[in-house]
């Protein structure tokens, strides 16, 4: 087999913030991929580096009275920890904050410029008066011009998913500062995206992604690309533009440059050359690992810009979907939003290894960490079916045979089906295809236990523990716990380093696989992994909650509320809720929900005579049958943000009063059906 040449890398985490369960769902897949090639033999180098410029670690360093360099500094310490504590085997952790970065910028900058695609016109942005700087749309804040839901982002409504410009916000405010934005003009570069096109619907269609995203790519391509705005006006932390002082180059144009920079600095202190990896026509291959949070900069952005500053194209982009946990969207609050450091305080990082191998595939569909499921699925798959194969026959060799395999095993034919499993799982390994792969090993240890099962090495053992049969036996079992490990290793590699301790051998490669261990010698069996225990995972779960409370409460302590009533509020809090009379225009039950019903409410018409509907999910399915409560009237709070549940998206809350169960009180009926108050 010819060996590879590979370059990998995976996205770049933000230097703002802690790694959380998103990003190592991410580097996990990257990582096992690797480490798979790597035990085939193959060169697979893998770097990584922190994203470091913008507003937003610009304006962290000031609010904690650091410089920028300080923050992204301690920053970077913190993230390589997380990721070497998860098992990340990185040939180079940098920062796009380097001066490799800014040389490659800077080049590939002047490229792009020689070669007629950047372009520079005057354009009109929000700007702060107060804090002194050019707003980017997430620092804009007012009502959706469109349904006019408040507190959205100038760029578009989490409430009726409208597009528009911050300039159309109604009311519009900076987050930063409070102030209400001025429009203010500004020179500003762009790269000729649309320059691309061909290039682009070429290269998105030869195989480099997978079906989906090209798919998606075409609704982009077949449209009119626009041109790219890659500046940012000072203050700006970042690179800035070569002869245009008080111009930044826009994170994203350094961001990606710095997988280049990563690999760079990795050069200037080994042996690799960087032109063997990024100059077209060499014989070697580049992959990024991505969310599909960014496809766009890695998929039309990122190509166009290497094809003009005359470098090589990646060979594919791995685009996976997102993590939510328990069925939905990471949350601090639910503690569901977990650090990386909060989850390795309670718990083996090769739990969550393992259990995202095991649901992984090559598609972008979102993946669940269902927190019970978690812990069944390791408890039931690695301790209870591949290390109790080495449990329940290492005991046996050690005391009877001095810890010597037989010279031949029992059964050789469940060996050599194990065996024969070797390239389909390495197929499905290099096609991402974890959770197939997966599930194969445990088809697998499935037999391996049915045979100890059917064997019963204890019973032999009653009758003469130095049994020939009974040797042969507890040798065909810890033959097969050595494959299962052989094909784990690149998802549990110190499970592997413990297993390849106790089966006195060099560390494991692919090839290993082709043959067995006879006539040798095995140390004595110790606990190679231990269960997963729910009162971990909730104590992990509460130190999240714990966490964001903190983080959350203020200095001052309020008052001791002595009322028996919530904590009171001020007219102006209760003049911003905009409470509306709605028709339940239907009512149905939700699959799967115990207490919810899904409500479709008629709220009338808006100034302009326009339809209002709202569509909410209410815990009132123990009071109401779905169909009594058509036609009936509530109370909807009308303005409250939408919320994204497991079941849909609720765009309101209707009242009710009663202290539950049955009795839970609406507005007026019909038909003589359940009736509550009446507001007239």
């Amino acid at each position: 087999m010819k060996q590879r040449k590979i370059l990998v890398t995976s996205a770049l985490p933000y230097a703002n913030g802690g790694i959380h369960l998103g990003h190592l769902m991410e580097a996990i897949q990257t990582d096992i991929w690797v480490r798979f090639q790597r035990l085939r033999g193959h060169d697979c180098v893998y770097v990584c580096a922190d994203d470091a410029h913008g507003t937003a670690i610009m304006l962290s360093a000031e609010n904690q009275g650091i410089s920028p360099e300080q923050l992204i500094d301690n920053v970077n310490a913190e993230h390589q920890r997380d990721f070497k504590d998860f098992l990340i085997q990185f040939d180079n952790f940098y920062s796009t904050h380097s001066s490799e970065n800014k040389q490659l910028s800077e080049s590939i900058y002047a490229a792009l410029k020689a070669n007629g695609h950047i372009n520079r016109r005057s354009i009109k942005q929000l700007f702060d008066p107060e804090k002194g700087l050019f707003l980017a749309d997430r620092y804009i804040t007012g009502s959706c011009p469109k349904c006019k839901t408040t507190d959205q982002y100038g760029d578009n409504c989490e409430a009726c998913g409208s597009t528009y410009s911050p300039a159309e916000l109604i009311d519009p405010k900076s987050s930063i500062s409070g102030a209400t934005p001025i429009e203010k003009d500004s020179e500003h570069f762009f790269f000729d995206l649309p320059a691309f096109t061909d290039m682009l619907k070429a290269w998105t269609r030869s195989g480099t992604l997978q079906d989906s995203v090209a798919n998606k790519l075409s609704e982009w391509l077949d449209d009119e690309l626009q041109q790219w705005d890659i500046s940012r006006d000072a203050p700006y932390f970042g690179f800035e533009i070569p002869d245009a002082p008080g111009k930044y180059f826009y994170v994203w144009v350094d961001a990606p440059i710095g997988y280049m920079a990563s690999f760079k600095n990795l050069c200037e202190h080994s042996e690799y050359e960087f032109d063997d990896y990024w100059q077209s026509g060499q014989d070697t291959e580049l992959y990024h690992f991505i969310g599909k949070d960014i496809i766009n900069f890695h998929t039309l952005f990122w190509p166009a810009m290497l094809t003009s500053a005359g470098y090589r194209t990646p060979s594919a982009v791995y685009v996976h979907g997102f993590l939510t946990v328990d069925g939905t969207k990471m949350s601090k609050s639910r503690g569901t939003f977990i650090n990386a450091r909060t989850y390795l305080d309670h718990l083996n990082p090769e739990y969550l290894r393992y259990y995202l191998a095991a649901k992984l595939s090559s598609g972008i569909d979102d993946l669940d960490l269902n927190l019970e499921d978690f812990a069944q699925r390791v408890n039931s798959d690695l301790v209870g079916k591949v290390v109790n194969i080495a449990s329940r026959c290492a005991g046996f060799i050690s005391k009877g045979f001095d810890g010597f395999l037989a010279e031949k095993p029992d059964n050789p034919t469940l060996l050599e089906e194990l065996q024969k499993a070797n390239e389909n799982i390495a197929l499905l390994y290099d096609q991402r295809e974890y959770g197939k792969a997966i599930r194969i090993i445990m088809a697998l240890a499935d037999l391996a236990n049915q045979y100890i099962n059917d064997k019963q090495p204890w019973v032999i053992a009653q009758t003469d523990k130095q049994s020939l049969e009974l040797q042969n036996v507890c040798s065909t079992g810890i033959n097969a716990f050595r494959l299962l490990i052989c094909y784990l290793k690149p998802v549990l590699p110190t499970m592997a380093a413990s297993a390849e301790e106790f089966l006195r051998v060099k560390p494991l490669q692919w090839q290993d696989s082709e043959n067995i261990l006879l006539s040798h010698k095995i140390n004595k069996f110790f606990p190679l992994m231990t269960r997963v225990e729910m009162d971990k995972v909730q104590a992990m779960v509460n130190a999240t909650q714990i966490d964001f409370e903190k983080h959350n409460s203020t200095t001052t302590k309020p008052a001791k509320n002595t009322s028996g009533l919530e904590p009171e509020i001020e007219f102006d809090d209760f003049a911003k809720i905009d409470l509306r009379v709605a028709k339940i225009a239907n009512a149905e039950l939700v699959d799967g929900a115990d207490k919810l019903l899904k409500l479709s409410l008629d709220l009338g018409t808006d100034k302009n005579g326009d339809a209002l509907s709202r569509t909410v999910f209410s815990g009132i399915k123990s009071a109401y049958k779905p169909e009594d409560l058509i036609g009936m009237h509530t109370v909807v709070v009308a303005n409250l943000k939408p919320r994204k549940m497991k079941f849909g998206v609720s765009e309101g809350m209707i009242l009710a009063a009663g202290p539950g169960g049955e009795e839970i009180w609406l507005l007026e009926a019909h038909n003589g059906a359940k009736a509550g108050m009446r507001i007239t």
